[in-house]
């Protein structure tokens, strides 16, 4: 189902025409751009490979209206133009979702569909028109766990829960061209994108061109470490694209990541990535692409490599990229790729000088700026206890931890008083008595793309499991400890490896194929165990081998969650806490009463590569991935219709028509905002699980009382992940997350304040109130706003709540580009402001005025009733994202384009 690329239906350019060459490689001849052609061998030379990617894009895909021949010439500049903020497009090779994400894309898609067929429209118009990959990944919760069949009963329940929403996207499947689902119960999205769905080169009808994607996940870049340019847009620009239009981005800096030495023998790709996070926290690389190089690189895995790239979201850079090498092909054989893909991969590559030699340094390119670690200091870390770039040495954990229960509340504090934090909570569970102290750790997860893609570091987790079981260990059965591999290949090496009992033993079952804790899809902790929490006021802890760990997301009752290696996840299972110091105090106690260390079960570096080699084979990739399209009993179950346009349930409360293009050719008037409330007045590192949360819905929350209106059970409620199809549900859901610190109220709560009447409400209802009052809204905010992950829902909620504009220190990259797709301006105080420099306090009314002719980055003027004047940047980063604007957003601009066109 790949996307055939058409003979140009407009006259080639000369450097198109001189770029164009041939090959003939695992016996087919081929088309390819040649770069080389383009561009002279020193300027080439010089190029880093993950602009050469850029640049080749560019050529063939020009036509001098989406794409012009001045973006390739600034692409050939790179070098200069990368410093003055030059604008190119792009166009990836494909398109990648998830479910929480697909559902949204497939019912706006039938909207438009619905909308285009009004207006008088084909409704076929409406297409992918490059392939598009929909994993179904997210929606799976820990509802069972510590049992061998708990990953048959979660994915049962998963199908009970969103019957509806797989049957949506199984008539998706049909409705729409070159759009490929895999069923839920298969995989990560990431992990199955790396082993299975990479092209790594097209050899598409008779051309041969670079994979290249954007995802509608912030942790799409997992795929760079494949050689694979490609990175996390918000829905909203990813159904563009998959509408045939190209990105419109910045020319990005690119930052040389040298690495050099290799991992000691007791660290892994876990502590790389955090220690890497953390520093490139600290250069500041956001809206840069990094690209990695050194003799290091050769010591990685391509599952290393994959492990650092899936963060790059967490260290801030749009890509964290590793150019294909000898490694790269190694990879594509062991999971069981064509050999004439492999053929054409590398040959293509390197005839196109896109093929890397890490210690060759005669092929380092030449980068905006370089930095270097050596991967032999690299020391066992956690991140923690709310953000994943602040990392903890495991040495350093206990005395960090103790410090955060007396500092203040911030990203490193819970403001305990010193009285308090020796507070202990007796509860039974099972018959037996147990004692709940801040530090404990109440769940442990083995979970996420990031590491579960990692054979060395889960058979690291299993091989640490079955030396702690021959050595009388056991994990506190109130512990809600789960396995939930990136794909069934996990399981299978876990099995034949044998360490798979082990794991088991220790209460990790598998509990099912998808994002599951790491996305916040944890499930219920015992009662017993929530109660205790509650009465101690205690800070527990989760410790997940996942990507995120932002409040509120792992699950309400841990205030602080860590980052840690499946091997960390593991140790700190055993030891119940995380007030331990690895090195003085054992793990536990053996059946003889011997106390055991870390140092005692923690398995060799040998061991496990020993391992690696005889368990993970070709085999079972192509086993596992043989079938994985054909979906399981359930799945094949469904019905679904087949009709071009979707019939939409009025009833239904998971899938509703939506309300985006009721003005779809309509320009939006060029607006003088006055009298502008703030909705929220907020602090720094919003991110957008705050704006827009995915996990489960609140009983007392609007969303709640919405579906209980509507006939739904608190028990069926499901997540708002889930709900992402339906617009009611989602704008209610708009700030309702319990971790919001809003300073209008002076607490963490989903509320603020309706202003006029200086009366306390969920946010939904003071938004209501505020649109009842014909009072247009603003919010203000500080650093990083709409970090974590992309979530188009938290720029369509904030729209649906009647916000206009948000004015903040800074933005983070893709939710910025969302609150531009839906036509919400984003304004940026200028460097060194924020709100306190104006004394503003959020009880102001905030008058903007656009001028007649909108401009990026151009200064706009804020004003206060009280008087107050100051100047802010205005965020349209291009010309494109002003026109979105004025068709009030890029959807409608690209409806209103194919209906021209046609």
């Amino acid at each position: 189902m790949e996307n055939q690329l058409k003979e140009p239906n407009f006259i080639l350019t000369d450097l198109q025409t001189k770029s164009i060459c041939h090959m003939k490689t695992s016996g087919k001849s081929y088309k390819y751009i040649d770069i080389t052609k383009a561009i002279n061998k020193e300027d080439l030379d010089s190029l880093p490979f993950s602009i050469r990617i850029l640049l080749e894009s560019l050529i063939r895909n020009c036509d001098n209206f989406h794409i012009t021949t001045e973006d390739i010439e600034n692409t050939i500049q790179w070098k200069k133009t990368s410093m003055t903020d030059v604008e190119i497009k792009f166009k990836p090779a494909r398109v990648v979702l998830q479910d929480f994400t697909g559902v949204p894309a497939i019912v706006d898609f039938a909207g438009m569909r619905d909308a285009v067929a009004k207006l008088g429209g084909n409704p076929s118009i409406i297409n992918p028109v490059c392939p598009v990959d929909l994993v179904i990944d997210h929606s799976v919760q820990v509802d069972f766990a510590r049992s061998k069949d708990a990953a048959t009963k979660n994915l049962q329940r998963e199908f009970e829960r969103n019957n509806e929403r797989f049957a949506f996207l199984k008539w998706g499947a049909h409705a729409f061209d070159n759009l490929c689902i895999v069923p839920p119960g298969s995989g990560i999205v990431h992990q199955v994108n790396l082993e299975y769905l990479a092209r790594v080169v097209f050899d598409d009808g008779d051309w041969l061109y670079p994979d290249s994607l954007v995802g509608t996940d912030s942790h799409t870049t997992m795929i760079n470490g494949l050689g694979i340019l490609g990175w996390g847009v918000g829905g909203i620009e990813a159904e563009a694209v998959m509408l045939g239009q190209a990105i419109s981005m910045i020319l990005p800096k690119v930052v040389g990541y040298k690495l050099t030495g290799e991992i000691n023998p007791l660290a892994t790709s876990t502590d790389v990535v955090l220690t890497v996070t953390k520093h490139l926290r600290q250069i500041g690389v956001v809206g840069k692409f990094v690209e990695f190089f050194g003799s290091g690189v050769t010591k990685l895995s391509i599952a290393d490599r994959a492990t650092i790239s899936n963060m790059c979201p967490e260290y801030g850079a749009t890509v964290g990229f590793f150019p294909v090498d000898k490694i790269s092909l190694d990879y594509l054989r062991q999971t069981a790729r064509d050999k004439e893909k492999i053929e054409n991969v590398e040959n293509y590559l390197q005839a196109v000088k896109m093929f890397r030699d890490y210690s060759d340094a005669n092929q380092d390119p030449k980068f905006t700026e370089v930095f270097e670690l050596d991967l032999g200091t690299i020391v066992p870390s956690l991140s923690g206890p709310k953000r994943p770039h602040d990392r903890v040495a495991v040495s350093d954990m206990k005395h960090d931890f103790e410090a955060c229960l007396t500092n203040k509340v911030s990203f490193k504090g819970f403001g305990l008083p010193k009285e308090k934090c020796k507070t202990s909570v007796q509860f039974v569970y099972d018959g037996e008595l147990y004692n709940l102290k801040h530090g404990s750790v109440v769940i442990a997860a083995i979970t996420s793309c990031t590491n579960t893609s990692n054979p060395t570091v889960m058979l690291g987790a299993g091989l640490l499991a079955r030396n702690a079981v021959y050595a009388g260990l056991n994990v506190n059965p109130y512990i809600k400890t789960s396995l939930s591999p990136g794909s069934g290949v996990v399981t299978y090496y876990l099995r034949e490896s044998g360490v798979l009992a082990f794991l088991q033993k220790l209460g990790f079952d598998i509990v099912g194929y998808g994002c599951m804790t790491c996305i916040g899809n944890s499930g219920p902790l015992p009662e017993k165990v929530d109660e205790a929490i509650v009465q101690g006021d205690l800070v527990t802890c989760g410790v997940l081998s996942g990507n995120r760990n932002f409040e509120g997301r792992i699950h309400q009752s841990t205030r602080a969650n860590y980052l840690a290696s499946p091997m960390l996840v593991v140790a700190y299972a055993l030891a119940g806490t995380v007030l331990i110091d690895f090195e003085k105090e054992p793990l536990g106690f053996g059946q003889n009463g011997k106390p055991v260390y870390l140092r005692d079960v923690w398995p060799s570096r040998l061991d496990i590569q020993e391992m690696e080699k005889q368990c993970v084979l070709p085999r079972m990739f192509k086993e596992v991935y043989s079938k994985i399209e054909n979906g399981n009993s359930n799945w094949n179950a469904l019905y679904c219709p087949t009709s071009m346009l979707y019939d939409w349930n009025p009833s239904s409360t998971y899938i509703k028509s939506p309300p985006f293009f009721k003005s779809l050719i309509q320009k939006q008037e060029k607006q003088s905002l006055d009298g502008m409330h703030a909705l929220l007045f907020l602090g720094d590192s919003v991110t957008t699980d705050h704006i827009s949360p995915a996990g489960s819905i609140s009983r007392s929350s609007p969303a709640a009382r919405y579906l209980g209106q509507n006939g739904i059970k608190p028990r069926d409620f499901n997540s708002y992940g889930s709900r992402r199809g339906n617009d009611a549900v989602m704008c209610r859901g708009t700030f309702a997350n319990i971790r919001l610190k809003n300073k209008l109220i002076g607490r963490e709560a989903p509320k603020t304040l309706f202003i006029p009447s200086m009366t306390e409400m969920d946010v939904f209802d003071a938004a209501m109130a505020y649109q009842d009052s014909n009072i247009p809204l603003i919010i203000v905010a500080g650093k990083d706003y709409g970090s974590g992950s992309s979530r188009d829902w938290a720029a369509k909620g904030p729209w649906m709540l009647g916000v206009k504009a948000v004015l903040a220190e800074s933005f983070e990259r893709i939710h910025r580009s969302n609150l531009v797709g839906m036509g919400i301006i984003p304004l940026q105080f200028n460097k060194g402001q924020s709100a306190e420099t104006f004394g503003l306090n959020g009880f102001e009314k905030y008058s903007i005025t656009l001028p007649d002719r909108i401009e990026p980055h151009m200064p706009v003027c804020v004003q206060t009733q009280c008087g107050k004047e100051f100047y802010v940047e205005l965020r349209f980063d291009t010309d494109v994202e002003i026109a979105y604007y004025t068709h009030g957003g890029i959807l409608n601009f690209t409806v209103a384009s194919l209906l021209k066109s046609s």
